[in-house]
């Protein structure tokens, strides 16, 4: 026995194929007809890079965004299948779109086909909660922001408005509930809901068939009536294969979707939602208060009950267009102002300065969060936690804490520290005015005289004090020099070596080095120090090595910057 005729006894695939593909089109083929088809092959194409992304990502307010990062950014094609999944809902709401124009056009909503009609309507309000609660998964500051309006507008519904927005919420704000929820939504009800809508409608459409050319007799659609295969079969994977190419284009050329930074409840942020309710959102800037609330929840009531009642209100004979002008002039006047309303929206936003300042900033923390977890992951607390990872962050906020009162501000009572600190720019000031109100000058210490020195030798000192701070950019020849001078006019009060201790002023060896420093913020009492003369804490015992380390490798990144 062949394997066909086994595999065709136990499972009827023959019969199956020969339903699916022997299915007369009254008229033959067209490209008309290859909307349904392009859709079917779209919803296939999202469930297949849907379960894709869901393998990596993780729906908890405090792991989605690095979830997301980490699909972006690490995954092997993670940016390509993310980047075709975006790209796959906007393609389906536009296809949609398309679909329900041909359709409306040929009046294939009309009896006996004005369920099905309906029942397309619903899908395209599925695929649109589809894109709602997908823009919320990234936990990033779009996504957020942009549903949190979204939802805001589902509570000013009347009677039951509160209720709605606790219910998608998970409670009063927005968190992990909130996200689950939004996730649940995605990946299990709205596709068994489209799912379960799309073979009824199927269904529906083979019961009734084609809806035929309106300009062909009778005889004309017999004459003319081919099976799906292979012609209209043909016509329908070119359309597939050409919006798969078109998908599988835009993500290259834009390198996948963009990820903002991760959600922070505690900004604001002037989010913009995606291009297919671009139109409500330029709509609503044309009201305010009650009429604002009042058009956000009746637009779309009144766009979607045009579509439900499109089928009762035209109950003519004809399918012509010409006899139906009515009805397709206000279907089109609608896909006119929404075209419009679109492109506007988009219009402004690039006129509006506000706008780029703030999309260039937004593009800016992005980077340097995506940054940050890509060189160090994400800190199991999540979201904006990925900040704290950054370089300098810990310390300026222990310098914050233990150390800015005294050495910053106009009420010092320490030497000013700032950018430029132990820089050639800051020793130079320092040698010229050390009591001055810069450096010692709030605080009790005194007998440094300014130095005399000029021209070579200032210089000289300048860079034998500079080289002590690790720098590996000082000059050899003006450190020789150096030298020199320092024994003549400094080494009286300073030592300049590794042993020295108790002097009458601070050993500079290695004055400036993060060792150094290190061991200054835990005992600047110390005889290599100020010794009795010191008036500053010690932090021996408030901060751990690593605090002390990490505040003075800070202190020394401040070299580099700018002093004056």
């Amino acid at each position: 026995m062949k394997l066909g005729d086994w595999l065709d006894r136990r499972t009827g695939v023959r019969a199956a194929l020969r339903w699916g593909l022997d299915e007369p089109v009254a008229g033959g083929a067209s490209f008309a007809y290859v909307f349904g088809s392009v859709l079917a092959f779209l919803l296939v194409l999202q469930i297949v890079t849907g379960i894709l992304l869901a393998t990596a990502y993780s729906p908890s307010s405090t792991d989605a965004w690095a979830s997301v990062a980490y699909i972006q950014d690490q995954m092997t094609l993670g940016w390509f299948v993310r980047g075709l999944h975006s790209h796959g809902a906007s393609a389906m709401v536009i296809v949609a779109g398309l679909h329900l124009m041909q359709t409306a056009l040929y009046g294939a909503y009309r009896a006996p086909r004005e369920l099905n009609w309906w029942i397309g309507v619903v899908m395209l309000g599925v695929l649109l909660a589809f894109a709602l609660t997908g823009y919320l998964l990234p936990w990033d500051q779009t996504g957020y922001w942009a549903t949190k309006v979204a939802t805001g507008i589902a509570g000013t519904t009347p009677i039951a408005g509160r209720q709605i927005q606790e219910l998608a919420q998970g409670g009063n704000e927005y968190g992990n509930l909130t996200l689950t929820r939004f996730f649940a939504l995605h990946v299990l009800v709205l596709p068994g809901a489209l799912v379960t809508l799309f073979a009824l409608h199927l269904f529906l459409f083979r019961r009734h068939g084609v809806t035929p050319h309106w300009w062909l007799s009778e005889e004309a659609l017999a004459k003319r009536t081919r099976p799906f295969w292979p012609d209209q079969m043909f016509k329908d994977t070119v359309a597939m294969a050409a919006v798969f190419a078109a998908m599988v284009g835009i993500t290259l050329w834009s390198g996948g979707v963009s990820l903002d930074a991760p959600a922070d409840p505690s900004t604001s942020f002037d989010a913009r939602p995606e291009w297919y309710f671009r139109p409500l959102f330029q709509a609503l800037k044309y009201f305010s208060g009650p009429m604002e609330k009042l058009v956000a929840l009746g637009l779309p009531a009144v766009l979607g009950g045009f579509l439900i009642a499109l089928p009762l209100i035209d109950r003519g004979e004809s399918r012509s267009p010409r006899r139906r002008w009515k009805q397709l002039g206000a279907l089109g006047v609608i896909a006119v102002l929404m075209i419009a309303l679109t492109a506007i929206s988009f219009r402004e936003d690039a006129g509006d300065p506000k706008v780029a300042k703030g999309k260039q900033a937004a593009e800016a923390l992005a980077r340097r969060a995506r940054t940050l977890a890509l060189m160090f992951g994400v800190p199991a607390e999540g979201g904006t936690t990925v900040y704290a990872l950054e370089p300098g962050v810990r310390a300026r906020a222990l310098w914050g804490e233990h150390c800015a009162g005294c050495h910053q501000g106009a009420k010092r009572s320490a030497p000013e520290i700032g950018p430029g600190y132990n820089s050639r720019a800051w020793i130079r000031d320092f040698l010229a005015a050390p009591s001055g109100p810069r450096f010692f000058g709030p605080t009790r210490i005194r007998g440094m005289e300014p130095a005399l020195l000029k021209g070579a030798d200032l210089d000289a000192v300048v860079e034998l004090v500079y080289a002590q701070t690790g720098a590996s950019d000082a000059d050899r020849e003006r450190l020789t020099r150096g030298k020199s001078v320092f024994e003549a006019e400094c080494a009286t009060c300073h030592a300049l070596d590794d042993k020295t201790e108790g002097g009458a002023a601070p050993n500079l060896w290695r004055r400036g080095s993060i060792e150094t420093l290190s061991s200054f913020i835990a005992r600047p009492d110390h005889a290599r120090f100020f010794g009795k003369a010191n008036e500053m804490p010690a932090f021996f015992d408030e901060l751990d090595r690593a605090d002390r380390r990490a505040l003075a490798e800070w202190l020394v990144s401040l070299r580099g910057r700018s002093w004056r």
